[in-house]
């Protein structure tokens, strides 16, 4: 039974085991990159970070020259964006404020001519009183008269 046992690990550790087919397929790997190929890929990458700094160090201050320049247009143009929408504001307002000037001046015109109309009536009213009691005092003083021209005299 030990034997059989023994077996069964064997083959177990054949089959499923890879350990052994994955350390010799490293190994191969390494050896070809490192040995066969010279360091070749190792020297490129290094020769590409060389060139990268080296285009930084000369392309960056260049473009940010560029960029501040940029920036400061693009704040011009904002600033000249934004007083322009402020006149265009006042003058909105400034329609408001006439449209509304106008509406009341028309409003204040029309109370006027209520106004006048209102003291033209009240003095007509007035006027008739007036009349009403000069008429009233001359028919009072009239009888006045009458009475005093028919009483004796002392």
């Amino acid at each position: 039974m030990d034997k059989i046992a023994q077996d069964v690990g064997d083959i177990q550790s054949r089959l499923l085991d890879h350990r052994p087919v994955i350390n010799a397929e490293i190994r191969y790997f390494v050896r070809e990159f490192e040995d066969k190929r010279g360091h070749r890929e190792s020297r490129l990458l290094e020769n590409l970070n060389k060139m990268v700094m080296e285009t930084n160090e000369q392309t960056q201050p260049a473009n940010l020259e560029a960029i501040n320049q940029q920036l400061s247009d693009v704040a011009k143009r904002l600033e000249a964006a934004n007083h322009m929408t402020e006149r265009v504001q006042q003058r909105e307002l400034e329609a408001q404020q006439s449209t509304q000037l106008q509406v009341n001046m028309e409003r204040l015109k029309e109370e006027w001519a209520d106004f006048l109309k209102e003291q033209q009536r009240l003095k007509e009213e007035v006027d008739e009183e007036h009349a009403k009691a000069v008429g009233q005092l001359s028919t009072q003083y009239n009888e006045m008269k009458k009475d005093l021209t028919k009483s004796p005299s002392i």
